[in-house]
Formats: structure tokens, sequence, C-alpha cells
């Protein structure tokens, strides 16, 4: 007869969720500060290479994310979420930093595919963490 033993829990970390609690407690007095102090307007220095670099980093999100999942990969959750994550951002800042007017309607256009791909990103990611469970 095969004795069935439970497989031991993993230790857990005790400090990691009490930095990011703290992390996260700090950073409402801050937005409040970043509120009152950020000019409404500004230059951007290098401001094509903010964006092909984010668009690039995307890309390469996406090529890890397809191939890893193709593969059957666990770790194409994580690429995924990552991915889910910047596209947020990048929809986020296309629309509030689009001029009135016709560059913002473009930019509210382009919102809708990026949190699309966003959605799906999200799916695999719970897809994939769903099988695991």
């Amino acid at each position: 007869m095969t004795v069935r033993t439970m497989p031991r829990p993993r230790p857990r970390t005790s400090w990691a969720p009490k930095v990011l609690g703290a992390v996260a407690v700090g950073l409402v007095p801050w937005v409040f500060v970043l509120g009152r102090s950020l000019p409404e307007t500004t230059q951007v220095r290098h401001w094509p290479a903010a964006w092909i670099g984010l668009d690039l980093t995307v890309a390469l999100g996406c090529a890890t994310t397809s191939r890893l999942f193709h593969r059957g990969d666990d770790r194409a959750r994580l690429s995924a979420s990552a991915v889910a994550a910047l596209m947020v951002m990048d929809a986020w800042f296309d629309v509030l930093t689009a001029q009135a007017g016709t560059e913002l309607t473009q930019a509210i256009a382009c919102a809708v595919p990026e949190l699309a791909l966003a959605g799906l990103c999200t799916w695999v990611a719970l897809r994939n963490a769903e099988r695991e469970s």
C-alpha cells in the first residue's frame, strides 16, 4: 500500500507584502504632491525614442508570449501580464497626451485595439493560471 503525502506548502516571504503595502500607502500622498507640483504642459526630449522603445517592448512581449504559450510554457502568463500592463499604459498616455481634435480622435481610435490586446493578454494570463490549479 502506497501512502500519499500532501505536498509541503511553499515557505512564504513575509516581508514582500509588507513592502508592497507600504509602497502603495506611500504613493497616495505622493500622487497629491505630483498633482500640485507638476506643470500643466512640458516639452519632452527624446519623445520619438520613448514611444518607439515602448512599441518595440510590446512587440518583444507579444513575440515572447506567443512562443511560450505555443510551447505550453506556464511562463507565458508572466509575459502576457506585462504586455497587458504596457498596453493599458500605452492607451492611457496616448489619450492623455493627445491634442484636442483630430489627434485626440486618433488616440481614442488607437486605444480600442490597444485595450483589446490588453484584454487578450489578461485572458492568456488567467487561462494559464486556471489550468495550473
